[in-house]
């Protein structure tokens, strides 16, 4: 269930490197997708996702709808500090092995 004010943001930090916050859940995810232009950039990109407060299978739809995006643009796309919420939503739902967690 989502709440009036679900908000989320995506933050360039270093070079590649990307700050989520916010909440990833249904009311919040497509205007995160119409920002993926700007982080899948051939090459290595890295999504932290420390500053994400909630998820719900929307959040974790689109992480693996990223991660086929960044496939096509020839991008590797890793994430970070996942949090215990959104890992456990990507383990019942089967897809947690899709999730690259990096090691920087």
């Amino acid at each position: 269930m989502s709440r009036p004010t679900d908000t989320a943001r995506l933050q360039a930090q270093a070079d590649g490197h990307w700050l989520v916050t916010g909440a990833l859940v249904l009311d919040t995810v497509p205007a995160l997708w119409a920002e993926r232009n700007r982080l899948l950039k051939p090459g290595q990109t890295v999504l932290d996702l420390q500053g994400v407060d909630r998820a719900d299978s929307a959040g974790v739809a689109l992480l693996v709808s990223l991660l086929r995006e960044a496939r096509t643009s020839q991008t590797s796309l890793e994430f970070a500090n996942i949090p215990a919420q959104l890992r456990s939503l990507a383990r019942v739902s089967g897809v947690d092995d899709l999730l690259p967690e990096s090691r920087t």
